[in-house]
């Protein structure tokens, strides 16, 4: 498998106001694209050599100008990820740069650490969220709040909660790189499940929850957060502070869970919450091939 994207898709992300995306899905590998740069993520380094070598091509076949490409490592363990090396382009230009999707504008940076800033297999999700115009929105493992963005660009307040001050703090640089004044949101540098009991008891209530917890954490006081043993807990919790309609996006890269087994955790916490609620996913994005990028169903309440 090695599929590229086509001149016409390429063209329709310009249009769209979208300069973030997958551009290829190559076995043991991708490449994205973040402005005019492109990262290459790999498992193998015949996998890295060989999507370099087709990004030359492709990029001549559709005139695109790639500025500098990064390469990052696919550990199986998150203690061993590395932050992404460069591969070719100007060694003095700087290593933050921003990226674009639906005319929102979103910080990347190359030396920051593994993940650069702004995940695009979440693109369709943002927009579901621009498209519900939601007044108060809780975006659990904000990471650098692009979420919150683009909720905020449709006048919604936002609850930013993650253990990572600096990314809390680029999440503020997102709100200022698209002139969102950061009055009324909050960004709360802490672990989520004691932040959902303290809003649970105070009665606080969101229209949209994005629940996008990663495979494994563990807070500053040692406790250990594992997907695929702590994300019903979770779902249960945000059911608590979730508005009568209200929607909650639950999501994860977890490769032992797929998509029905979220939807299986969702009605066991519909039914233990004595609510009722329906399932949808959102139609998968463009360029990503099938069973590929994280695995999302949205739980909308009634």
């Amino acid at each position: 498998m090695n599929e590229w994207i086509d001149r016409q898709l390429l063209e329709a992300f310009e249009a769209d106001g979208t300069n973030a995306h997958r551009l290829c899905t190559a076995d043991n590998g991708w490449a994205e694209r973040f402005g005019r740069d492109v990262l290459i993520s790999f498992r193998t380094e015949a996998a890295r050599d060989r999507i370099a070598r087709d990004l030359n091509k492709w990029s001549e076949s559709v005139d695109f100008l790639c500025a500098r490409v990064f390469a990052r490592f696919l550990p199986k363990k998150n203690e061993e990820r590395e932050t992404p090396k460069r591969l070719s382009g100007n060694e003095a230009e700087l290593l933050q740069t921003m990226a674009t999707e639906y005319h929102l504008n979103y910080g990347i940076d190359f030396g920051a650490g593994y993940s650069v800033g702004l995940f695009v297999d979440q693109r369709e999700n943002r927009r579901f969220v621009r498209q519900v115009r939601p007044k108060r929105v809780l975006n659990c493992f904000a990471y650098t709040c692009s979420f919150s963005v683009m909720a905020a660009s449709v006048n919604a307040q936002t609850v930013n909660i993650d253990l990572s001050k600096k990314s809390l703090e680029r999440g503020r640089q997102n709100f200022t790189l698209n002139s969102l004044s950061s009055d009324g949101h909050q960004f709360i540098a802490d672990d989520v499940r004691p932040v959902l009991r303290r809003m649970a008891r105070r009665g606080e209530k969101f229209d949209v929850i994005v629940l996008d917890p990663p495979t494994f954490s563990r807070t500053k006081g040692g406790r250990a957060f594992h997907v695929e043993r702590d994300f019903e807990e979770l779902i249960a919790a945000a059911l608590e502070v979730a508005e009568r309609a209200g929607r909650i996006l639950l999501s994860t890269n977890c490769e032992t869970l797929d998509e029905k087994a979220l939807e299986r955790m969702a009605r066991y916490c519909l039914k233990l919450s004595r609510r009722a609620g329906s399932l949808h996913r959102q139609p998968p994005p463009a360029d990503f091939p099938p069973r590929t990028g994280a695995k999302t169903v949205w739980l909308t309440l009634h």
